[in-house]
């Protein structure tokens, strides 16, 4: 008998635990956002530690601080969508393999695509809004980044 009931035990934690890691993301209807942070810091990581030249680091300069002002935007829309801020989800895996600077622009335009989605919460648009600003204009200097480092400037 104990042994049925520490079966159907193990069965029933077994089925909740995935849901578990989900919770951590369930408030509020625009789960991306906290991925989109990771996402962002991850990017702006490869961003930092990638040696280069003066026209090279002046467009990473400028990609760094557009993606500290969309971090700044995410978390605050993830706070209004009652998000745990304190979670982070794994950083996106499927990267080629690229540079950094190429890596870099290849999150910042996943992050675009979950930021970007629709917000039923009208207290976060204009966020959510902003946020996407800043993000395009992360893409737009770390492209221009990659173009001075392949043309050697």
């Amino acid at each position: 008998m104990n042994i049925l009931k520490i079966g159907t035990l193990s069965i029933i934690v077994a089925a909740f635990v995935p849901l578990c890691a989900v919770a951590e993301d369930m408030p509020g209807r625009h789960p991306a956002y906290l991925h989109a942070i990771t996402d962002l810091q991850t990017a702006k990581w490869m961003l930092e530690h990638r040696p280069g030249n003066a026209a090279v680091s002046a467009d990473e300069d400028v990609a760094i601080t557009r993606i500290d002002q969309a971090i700044n935007e995410v978390k605050h829309a993830a706070a209004s969508d009652e998000k745990n801020l304190n979670f982070r989800p794994p950083v996106d895996a499927n990267l080629d393999g690229k540079g950094r600077l190429h890596r870099a622009e290849e999150l910042l335009r996943k992050v675009h695509q979950d930021v970007a989605q629709e917000e039923d919460n009208p207290l976060t648009v204009g966020m959510r809004d902003r946020a996407v600003v800043h993000i395009d204009a992360a893409i737009r200097a770390t492209h221009a980044a990659i173009g001075d480092a392949a043309n050697g400037l």
